[in-house]
């Protein structure tokens, strides 16, 4: 059952897809189309799941569910799984790659992960660089733990130890 975003609360779950690169008004509309008909018939075992999703910074898509009523199972999470592969396939972005990460500077920037000290060392993040934190699990987190600065998430072991500040 397709709710608006706005509307979930913010213990709702949320799983979020990264694009490689910038999504273009024409993909983002077909993103739009095949999540609004997929959360409006999304269930779990015949029970209409509360759903809705967003689409940030043109690169990011959020996926939630109220789970204040019914839980999602395995079985609905592989199907909405198996949903945004199949939209990655309509507009031939993969978004199941978890080998890059994503920066916000003046934009959004993306880096592989095998980049990171190399590019730490050239200075192009630093330990203050804000990362979007895609572990995160509900959507309440969206507004202080998705973009937090490198150094307090999992990526802070590439930078070299000697420029760490013990805390």
């Amino acid at each position: 059952m397709h709710i608006p975003f706005s509307s979930l609360p913010g213990s709702s779950r949320i799983w979020i897809y990264q694009s490689p690169r910038a999504l273009d008004s024409h993909e983002t509309k077909i993103i739009s189309d095949a999540l609004h008909t997929f959360t409006q018939r999304w269930s779990v075992h015949g029970v209409p799941m509360p759903a809705s999703f967003d689409i940030r910074f043109d690169q990011f898509i959020i996926l939630a569910a109220d789970e204040d009523s019914v839980s999602a199972s395995g079985c609905s999470i592989d199907d909405s799984v198996r949903t945004l592969k199949e939209i990655g396939g309509m507009i031939s972005v993969d978004l199941f790659d978890r080998t890059k990460v994503c920066f916000k500077s003046e934009g959004v920037f993306t880096m592989p992960v095998t980049d990171l000290k190399k590019e730490y060392l050239s200075g192009k993040w630093s330990g203050g660089s804000l990362l979007f934190n895609n572990l995160i699990s509900t959507k309440g987190d969206l507004e202080t733990k998705w973009l937090v600065p490198a150094e307090t998430t999992w990526i802070s072991r590439y930078i070299p130890k000697e420029t760490v500040v013990d805390k």
